[in-house]
């Protein structure tokens, strides 16, 4: 199992498409990559243009060749590209403990 937090700091005035654009992504990932067990969306409390994306894989494979290379995620790449602020930060985990699996 292979998972991602993504920490994405939007520029002001871009929050709600990009959000719109980001649930294109969350849906398609969800519904339709084989391999994604999970892909969330979450909003920082205290600041409006910090989203934060949780996702689960059942391998490393499953991210980089099927949600990588999936029609929804490319456009919503090119879509969201020109609104971050920064380069988004990803911190690659290893499940210990899941809900559906336990301990892993």
């Amino acid at each position: 199992m292979f998972a991602l937090f993504v920490t994405a700091k939007i520029k002001a005035g871009h929050r709600a498409e990009f959000i719109e654009a980001t649930m294109g992504d969350a849906v398609g990932s969800n519904n339709d990559e084989p391999g994604c067990l999970q892909f969330d969306v979450h909003a920082n409390p205290n600041d409006e243009n910090t989203v934060y994306l949780y996702e689960v894989y059942e391998n490393k494979d499953a991210w980089e060749t099927a949600h990588r290379s999936a029609p929804h995620y490319t456009k919503w790449r090119e879509t969201v590209s020109p609104w971050f602020d920064g380069d988004p930060t990803r911190v690659e985990l290893s499940p210990i403990f899941t809900k559906d699996k336990g301990k892993i």
